[in-house]
């Protein structure tokens, strides 16, 4: 009888443990699914937001700006101007004034600018408003509005005038000219990315890195505001690409702890960018 009861006390205790386990994980996964994922720009007084898709989309014009050897001007417009014509979101329909409008610029076929299918191309598409861009004399001093408008030839050309605050500092951030300051709050992943594929997108982005593989961990020897540019763009990019920690200058984002940017013992001349682990 004694053995049977210390059966059922072990037997109630495991089941005890067992719920216990569970209700922490559920709790867990609850926390995670209460967690408004969304990114932050914050360049002096100013705090602007913008959805995941949109900060990559951002980071990704802004990173075209950089391997250009543009100024930071030149990315601000850029990014005014895709918020306006498409939400910064590579949508494939256009409106009424251009139906045959795609992409993030709303590029048009019928107007020049590529096929379809290139226009639908955020590379393609960012250069060719860049390509545009270049070509208008005095565009740095410009404000938004004439500069954009120049390139677009939009119907409306005072609506960019509204985007200039949110694209000045996410674009400030994107090309390394303010430090620490993009952050996206973010779920934790739910799969692992092999390092090489943040490789592979950081050389689309701002064309080949000198960039190492170690386990989990991709770092890069570059400083000054390209360290900054690819931090952030890491950052902005950290959702699709399951990335869980950056490392640089003596400052960490952690996607775990939601706190952005941190003081750490990161070394001063080196981008270390951590994806998540698979699970075991």
């Amino acid at each position: 009888m004694r053995r049977f009861r210390r059966a059922i006390v072990a037997v109630l205790a495991l089941a005890l443990v067992a719920g216990a386990i569970y209700a922490i994980v559920a709790v867990l996964q609850r926390s995670e699914t209460l967690v408004t994922e969304r990114c932050f720009a914050v360049v002096g007084s100013e705090n602007h937001e913008l959805a995941t898709d949109q900060t990559a989309n951002a980071s990704l014009i802004s990173a075209i700006s950089v391997r250009r050897g543009l100024p930071p001007r030149a990315a601000s417009i850029a990014l005014a101007t895709a918020m306006q014509e498409s939400r910064l979101r590579n949508i494939n329909y256009g409106d009424d004034a251009g139906p045959d409008s795609r992409g993030l610029f709303q590029q048009r076929p019928s107007q020049g600018w590529g096929t379809e299918e290139q226009v639908m191309d955020p590379i393609y598409a960012s250069n060719a408003f860049f390509d545009g861009l270049v070509k208008v004399p005095g565009y740095e001093a410009m404000e938004i509005t004439q500069a954009a408008q120049a390139v677009q030839r939009s119907a409306f050309p005072r609506a960019y005038a509204q985007h200039e605050g949110m694209a000045r500092a996410f674009a400030s951030a994107l090309t390394g000219h303010s430090t620490s300051s993009l952050n996206c709050e973010l779920r934790m992943p739910e799969a692992a990315v092999d390092p090489a594929v943040v490789v592979d997108e950081l050389t689309t982005a701002f064309g080949p890195q000198a960039a190492t593989v170690q386990g989990r961990s991709v770092q890069l020897e570059i400083g000054g505001t390209q360290a900054w540019a690819v931090a952030h763009w890491a950052v902005a990019n950290a959702k699709t690409l399951s990335i869980t920690q950056v490392d640089l200058a003596g400052q960490t984002w952690n996607r775990e702890k939601r706190d952005g940017w941190q003081p750490s013992a990161a070394p001063t001349e080196a981008v270390i960018i951590t994806v998540s682990a698979p699970a075991t």
